[in-house]
């Protein structure tokens, strides 16, 4: 979802964007990238003169239960591909001047009400643990020069993502908080994702580590009641931790379960405007986008 929406914002602005694939089916804007591979181009000429590179790719934490071979993956196709690729554009003649990769709040691990910043120390457990590796296997990249920005993503509010995951039973009234709904959710609209992504592109002074949330995180409760009146659904079936814990294991206790209450400083300080700094003006937005898309599809 992200990718796709910052290329079509790249394209709007008359920016040429070029996509690594595993299989070309576009050849004027696509090219073949295997990071598993070595190298991993089969040419890097096409790349040369970059003046920035985007690396979002990552198996979706949320999709299934943590088993041993899905934290592999998911392992693997973030630290992987983030160190192929941080190797490949620093043995570029020309490499580009910035390279942004993907990281997630996840990283400081559930931290209760504490309100986090960049300078936070990182959490515990298999999903911060993997947030840092995945933040370190850029540093290829740093080392050659190229000035690398760990974006540390919330929950992006869009057409699709987590948000489609929720609606049907939102829609059906029978959503609801997870747990006590006390946990804090740290939360961005997909709009200002895009915008924050290209705003760091083009400011010299942002690297490192770059929380990308809106200045306003929200509870679990808080969430569900925004979402429920967006929806004019009621929202009262509360859904057990245990039960939670019981269907998805881990997976439930650091993503579902887990309070990241997050301040994007950086951003702030940096002076990037944030579009969307309520919940309930990022959700009108989305579900506006989640309707116009479904009525095209009909």
């Amino acid at each position: 979802m992200l990718g796709s929406a910052l290329r079509a914002e790249l394209t709007r602005r008359g920016e040429p964007v070029a996509q690594l694939v595993r299989t070309v089916r576009n050849p004027t804007g696509e090219l073949l990238w295997n990071p598993a591979s070595e190298p991993p181009m089969a040419s890097t000429t096409p790349i040369e003169g970059i003046r920035a590179a985007v690396h979002l790719s990552g198996a979706n934490v949320g999709a299934q239960r943590w088993t041993s071979a899905y934290k592999r993956e998911m392992t693997e196709s973030r630290v992987n591909s983030t160190r192929a690729l941080a190797r490949m554009l620093a043995g570029l003649r020309q490499p580009p001047a910035t390279l942004i990769v993907a990281s997630a709040v996840g990283i400081y691990g559930d931290r209760g009400g504490e309100l986090l910043n960049e300078s936070s120390a990182a959490g515990s457990g298999f999903l911060a643990e993997l947030c840092q590796h995945w933040e370190q296997a850029a540093e290829p990249a740093r080392q050659a020069g190229i000035r690398v920005v760990q974006m540390r993503l919330g929950v992006i509010l869009g057409p699709g993502g987590a948000l489609a995951k929720m609606l049907p039973l939102f829609r059906l009234g029978l959503g609801g908080p997870l747990g006590s709904g006390c946990q804090w959710m740290s939360w961005v609209s997909l709009e200002d994702a895009v915008r924050a992504i290209l705003f760091a592109a083009q400011r010299p002074e942002l690297q490192g580590p770059v929380n990308l949330t809106a200045p306003e995180p929200v509870t679990n409760a808080a969430f569900t009641c925004a979402l429920a009146h967006a929806l004019a659904r009621p929202a009262v079936l509360r859904t057990p931790a245990f039960a939670l814990r019981l269907a998805l294991g881990q997976m439930a206790s650091e993503t579902l379960l887990s309070s990241t209450r997050v301040f994007p400083s950086k951003l702030v300080n940096a002076s990037f405007s944030f579009h969307h700094t309520t919940v309930d003006a990022a959700l009108a937005v989305a579900l506006g986008n989640a309707t116009a898309g479904n009525r095209a599809l009909s």
